[in-house]
């Protein structure tokens, strides 16, 4: 599940620094999981929560797939998950395996490294229906890094409670 992940650079124009930056938190998510197995991504954090490394890449694959494919690539392509549109149903790490949910998670990766990478620019406009206005290419690329960060930090005690590995 490995991808490289290369720190940001310092000095760049504003797409390839969201670009990098996005990326750099993507590879996080995959460091944070790799080499577990089955039953230890789907260890959960403490009761009452059911949070698992499995259930955020799940929840991840379906945010790549919301923001990227079904905004502002206005692909009509259903959640994985959920037939209600329930991002949150996506956290139950039940009827996947780990090599499933991050087959799905890098497949929508790819997709929207592909949509960003045909956009025009960072102006391209959508509208987001789970927000009800336009929203552009950058504000996704600003939420998605938001998005992984705020995981990467759920992702950090995860793994801790995992095998005491810390700081990936």
């Amino acid at each position: 599940m490995t991808m490289e992940r290369i720190a940001p650079p310092t000095v760049a124009d504003e797409r390839e620094m969201l670009r990098a930056f996005l990326d750099y938190h993507r590879a996080t998510l995959a460091l944070k999981c790799d080499g577990l197995s089955d039953d230890e991504l789907r260890r959960r954090s403490m009761p009452p929560s059911t949070l698992t490394l499995l259930g955020l890449v799940r929840h991840m694959a379906e945010v790549e797939r919301a923001w990227f494919r079904r905004v502002i690539g206005k692909e009509d392509v259903p959640l994985v998950w959920s037939e209600e549109g329930d991002y949150q149903a996506a956290y139950d790490p039940s009827g996947s395996t780990g090599a499933e949910a991050v087959a799905a998670w890098q497949a929508e990766v790819e997709h929207s490294r592909r949509i960003e990478r045909a956009a025009e620019s960072l102006d391209v406009i959508a509208y987001a229906p789970r927000w009800d206005e336009d929203v552009s290419l950058r504000l996704v690329m600003l939420h998605m890094i938001h998005e992984y960060a705020r995981h990467n930090g759920h992702a950090d005690f995860l793994r801790e409670g995992v095998d005491g590995t810390v700081g990936v």
